[in-house]
Parts: C-alpha cells; structure tokens; sequence
C-alpha cells in the first residue's frame, strides 16, 4: 500500500534504469518490512484479521473459493493472502518482490499453522518463477499498481497465469485518491488536487524515513519509485491482454484513515463525511480468461 503524501518529484532526482528503480523499490520495502511488521497498522500480533483488509463486495465479487487456487501477486506480508486460505481455497500462493517480506509472510503463516506457499519474485517474472503454473483466480491490489512501470506487460502476466475461465479480481485504490492531497486552511484541511492523476510526467522518486504505518523511521533504503496509472490505463491494458471485463466497480471506502477528516464506515473501514463530496477512493475491476 502506498499512502505518504510528500509533494510530486516528476522525474527530478530519477536517475538511471527502469530496472534500478525496481531494485531501489525492493531495497525500499526490505527496509520497510520490519516496520510493518512490528506495527499496530498491520497488527500481525492478531490484532487484526485477514478479513479487515476487505470490502464485503470483494467477496460478492469473487465468489466462493472452495476448490479453486488462488495466486495473490504482490503480497508484502501476506495479511491478505491468508484470507483465501481461511475461506476454504485449495492452494493459496502468494508473490512478492521482496525477499524480506517473503520470509516474514512465510514465518507469519508457519505460526498461524496455515497452508499457503509464498514465492520471491518481481511480478513480471512470475510465469517463470511459478514454473508455468495456472490458476483459478488471480488477486491483487491496495497499493501494488503504482509499482508498475508497464501496464501492458503487467496485464500480459496475469493472463498467462490465468487458466481458461479464471478470474482477475483487481481492487486498487483510485487514481483519483493518488492525486488529492490535504491543503491547510482557515476551516481546516480541504482536500484538492496535488499530484497527478494521468500517468505521462515519468515516475515520482520519494525519499522519505516514514511509510503509511506506525513505527519508527525506515533504516538503509529510503528511495521509491511510483508510476501514476489512470483508471482507462488499467483497464485497457486488461482488455488488451484478451480478458474480457466483467464489472466495474468504485467505492468511496478505504481500509484505514487515508485523511484526517475520514470517519468510520463500519466494518472497519472508512469514508470522507458527508459534509464532503462522495468521489471514488478505491476500484475494482473483474475480468475472465476466454
């Protein structure tokens, strides 16, 4: 998940390669995983459950997962990934660039007595790194597209590791979200528009001690790479890889207090007042392998 709120950098201090923005951002989250995991945020003590991460559609949206696999790409500690499992699927398997946070997904699992599989790899090189499997379903979202350098590629990826008749259930918080930020006035802090929502001013370079969680300042790498996606970018590139959108949905609803002013939703979640406009924070989108 990304959440910091630091002003735009578009393409100042971006120095070299795609591919070592991608090294400097799994450097980053080695770094910020021992924060995430010590936190109240992630609350992996058992303070929080698989299932807060979640929006009651999600579920309405995926149907039931009793017999199917599941492959959650980008899964960090696997506070999410463990849902699948919990919810009667066959084999859950999680993926995740970062070394560190594959081994803390895999120790977290281990002493929940869970039986899920995690695998160390950049999302592109999935297909390889899963040795050619398939599965029924294909989940991911909250904070992983932005990570992405090429949607097209990205779409290309999750279609080959789809089976026919498999689901891609993406659910990321909205383009719109990225690109509001708190404004200090006389009322208060307004929300208006500080970064960019369509993606074509290059990636933005943050460095910064603080993640999106509670904790103390990240030690070592501090440097992140995010690439903006518009919600029509997204979309076209899974049409594009030939899976055929089903729903698409926006939500005024997010997982945990983005902005100060947010009140609670139920469930645990959160939404802006209703002094406020009701705009999307979060969408999802399903689509089906032909």
């Amino acid at each position: 998940m990304t959440t910091e709120q630091s002003d735009p950098m578009y393409g100042a201090g971006v120095a070299g390669t795609v591919e070592e923005m991608v090294r400097a951002n799994r450097a980053n989250w080695d770094a910020r995983t021992p924060v995430h995991v010590a936190s109240e945020f992630y609350g992996v003590d058992g303070t929080r459950t698989a299932e807060d991460w979640f929006a009651p559609f999600e579920w309405a949206d995926l149907g039931g997962l009793a017999g199917r696999e599941v492959l959650h790409l980008q899964c960090h500690l696997g506070t999410e990934t463990a849902a699948f499992a919990e919810r009667g699927a066959a084999h859950t398997v999680g993926l995740d660039f970062s070394a560190a946070s594959v081994a803390q997904a895999r120790r977290l699992a281990a002493e929940a007595g869970r039986e899920v599989e995690f695998v160390e790899s950049d999302v592109h090189d999935a297909v390889r790194a899963l040795g050619g499997r398939r599965f029924d379903v294909v989940y991911t979202g909250k904070g992983a597209l932005c990570y992405l350098p090429d949607l097209a590629a990205w779409a290309q990826t999750v279609a080959s590791l789809l089976r026919p008749g498999g689901t891609f259930y993406l659910v990321e918080f909205h383009p719109l979200l990225n690109a509001l930020g708190p404004t200090p006035g006389p009322e208060g802090d307004r929300l208006v528009l500080r970064h960019d929502y369509l993606a074509g001013r290059g990636p933005i370079r943050s460095d910064s001690p603080h993640t999106y969680t509670d904790g103390p300042p990240v030690q070592g790498a501090t440097t992140s790479y995010e690439w903006r996606h518009g919600l029509g970018e997204v979309v076209s590139a899974v049409v594009a890889a030939g899976l055929r959108v089903e729903l698409v949905r926006e939500t005024e609803l997010l997982p945990w207090k983005r902005f100060e002013a947010m009140v609670p939703a139920g469930n645990g979640w959160w939404r802006l007042p209703e002094s406020e406009p009701i705009v999307p924070l979060l969408f999802a989108v399903r689509a089906v392998k032909g």
